[in-house]
C-alpha cells in the first residue's frame, strides 16, 4: 500500500473514532447543560475532555501506526496537551456560534467539532504518531 492510501485509511479511521468521541462529548454536554444546569462553555470544556480521553484510547488502538513516545503516560499527557489547542478552538467556536450568533448549543457543538477535527488530527499525527526517521519508531497496535 502506498503512503497516500495509508494516510487516507488512517484519516477514515480517525474520523470513525472521532465520531465516537464526539458522541461522548455531545452526550455529556447535553447532560451537563440540560439536566445539570451548567453553563454551556464550562460543560463544553468537561465534555471535550471526556471525548479526548475516548479519542486517545481509540487512536492508539485503531488509528495510528507509529508511536514516537514509548512511555504511555507521557504519550497520553502530550495527547491531552495537544488537545488543549483543540479545546481553545472548541471554546472560541462555541462562544461565537452560541454566545454571539445565538445558535443552539447543538449547532455550536457541531461547528466546533468540525473546526477541531483537522487541528487535532494534524497536531497528534505529526507530534506523536509519525516516524522521526525510517525504522526508528515502533509500530502501534493496529496490526499494520
Amino acid at each position: 500500500m502506498n503512503l497516500q492510501a495509508l494516510l487516507k485509511a488512517e484519516i477514515v479511521r480517525y474520523g470513525m473514532i472521532s465520531a465516537v468521541a464526539f458522541a461522548v462529548d455531545l452526550g455529556l454536554l447535553t447532560v451537563l447543560t440540560r439536566f445539570g444546569g451548567m453553563h454551556y462553555l464550562l460543560a463544553a470544556t468537561y465534555s471535550f475532555i471526556a471525548g479526548g480521553v475516548v479519542a486517545y484510547f481509540l487512536s492508539v488502538r485503531f488509528v495510528f501506526r507509529f508511536r514516537r513516545v514509548q512511555v504511555r503516560s507521557a504519550e497520553a499527557t502530550v495527547f491531552v496537551a495537544l488537545g488543549v489547542v483543540g479545546l481553545a478552538v472548541n471554546t472560541i467556536v462555541m462562544a461565537l456560534t452560541v454566545g454571539r450568533a445565538g445558535a443552539s448549543i447543538l449547532m455550536g457543538k457541531v461547528a466546533a467539532a468540525c473546526a477541531t477535527f483537522g487541528v487535532n488530527y494534524l497536531l497528534r499525527k505529526f507530534v506523536l504518531f509519525s516516524p522521526r526517521r525510517a525504522g526508528t519508531d515502533s509500530p502501534g497496535s493496529i496490526g499494520h
